[in-house]
């Protein structure tokens, strides 16, 4: 797929041929015009439904690593944590907590009680529990650090990471189309310098503005014409361009609309990040065309009562992303799919005197995924060798990057990453590679 220069004095001639068609295109067009003209979800190029897939989950407010991953088999864990800490498999439940669920292989670590969908995912072999994971002189600050993990980048500058894997494979080369955010706004991760995803809180609100005044005109192209916006189009023409552009935002909200009407073939929780992932489901089984998807749920910023309010997140969790796999295995489409947890930053050893924790530094990162390895990868942080009271990294954040990316999405890492990376081995089949 080739894509012509994108000047800022061509991108000024488009919003002002888009600005006379505002009755005539979807809604998410008049927010962004440039978001449509670059976005691959809107090409007229088909889906093809045995590419790869990402999923991309993120915990906002700095998700507390020690009470989800738990090192239930070290002393200085309770010492920290008198009253937050989580006892080890098979132990009475203490402070309104029942006992962390055991992994097996993996000596003295478990996971949070109430995430029972992710060991149901782990004993099967589908689930990855990255620790650790985190980037040197780490930053506390909530916007900072996510736009750390968001850029890839130390100095949180740029595009993001999932927009450069949309920039440098679109540039002359075949490549899977189309990136969706559910949410108000699409994240920095996924917004690129050439490539713009789009976002969407309810999909009823992606749709084609034309059908409110246009609903009797069932040829586009006709309904072009008749609102008087453009005329007859010369092929390689603006107005060529601009019907072809609106034409295919039609079918894409139309396509969209249609996939989340349908039931799902599994039942999903009631909440909120179960309902993102419900629509993200039902457009992977649609055969939309688009190659990675972006869903996220806040609450983890812990500071003070930490422990009901965490355990119930926990549990909304992991039991929307069981039933999320359940949906792709109904739909004998999980082979395609790999979903990444991640939260920009864990929470200090120590608990706090409100009952909370604060902001921290590294935390583990979650894979799901049958081509996924399974198991523990890396150790667990020491909690006797501190930062300052923190957790000290053990595995770089574009390390998983890297094994995303060349492992599973089949892309040059370096250039995305804009470096070398180690990769830990993720995904059968793959290898590590070192670097600098």
């Amino acid at each position: 797929m080739t894509h012509e220069p994108f000047t800022r004095r061509l991108f000024l001639e488009r919003s002002l041929a888009l600005a006379s068609l505002a009755a005539t295109v979807p809604c998410f067009i008049e927010r962004s015009a440039m978001g449509m003209l670059g976005n691959p979800l809107l090409s007229s190029n088909p889906g093809v439904p045995d590419e790869r897939i990402l999923v991309v989950i993120q915990l906002g407010g700095g998700n507390d690593g020690l009470n989800t991953v738990i090192p239930y088999g070290a002393d200085e864990y309770y010492r920290a944590r008198p009253q937050l800490g989580v006892r080890g498999p098979g132990a009475a439940p203490q402070n309104g907590q029942q006992a962390a669920l055991e992994l097996a292989n993996a000596q003295g670590i478990g996971l949070h009680p109430n995430l029972t969908g992710l060991r149901e995912l782990y004993d099967r072999g589908a689930l990855s529990v990255v620790q650790g994971v985190g980037y040197p002189n780490p930053n506390r600050s909530h916007f900072t650090s996510m736009d750390i993990w968001q850029t890839g980048r130390l100095d949180a500058k740029g595009s993001g990471w999932i927009g450069r894997y949309f920039d440098n494979t679109c540039n002359g080369t075949p490549i899977p189309e189309g990136a969706v955010a559910i949410g108000r706004a699409a994240p920095l991760a996924m917004q690129g310098d050439i490539q713009k995803p789009i976002a969407f809180e309810n999909p009823s609100l992606f749709r084609w503005m034309g059908e409110d005044l246009h609903g009797a005109m069932k040829d586009p192209y006709d309904a072009i014409n008749r609102a008087g916006a453009v005329g007859g189009a010369a092929p390689g023409s603006q107005r060529e361009f601009l019907m072809r552009t609106a034409l295919d935002a039609q079918i894409a909200s139309e396509r969209i609309r249609a996939a989340v009407a349908r039931d799902p073939l599994v039942q999903y929780p009631q909440s909120g990040l179960a309902r993102q992932l419900q629509t993200i489901g039902a457009m992977i089984r649609a055969e939309m065309p688009t190659r990675v998807y972006y869903a996220s749920m806040g609450g983890f910023d812990t500071h003070a009562g930490q422990a009901g309010p965490h355990a119930n997140l926990m549990r909304q969790l992991g039991d929307a992303v069981l039933a999320f796999q359940r949906d792709l295995e109904a739909q004998r489409n999980d082979a395609r799919v790999a979903t990444m947890v991640f939260s920009e930053f864990g929470r200090r050893v120590r608990q706090n005197a409100s009952g909370g924790t604060d902001h921290g530094t590294a935390a583990p990162v979650f894979l799901v995924g049958p081509a996924l390895r399974g198991g523990v990868v890396g150790n667990h942080p020491s909690l006797t060798d501190l930062d300052q009271g923190d957790l000290k990294y053990g595995i770089d954040f574009r390390s998983v990057y890297a094994a995303l990316l060349e492992d599973w999405m089949k892309a040059p890492s370096e250039k995305i990453l804009r470096g070398k990376f180690a990769k830990p081995v993720l995904f059968e089949g793959s290898a590590a590679k070192t670097g600098a």
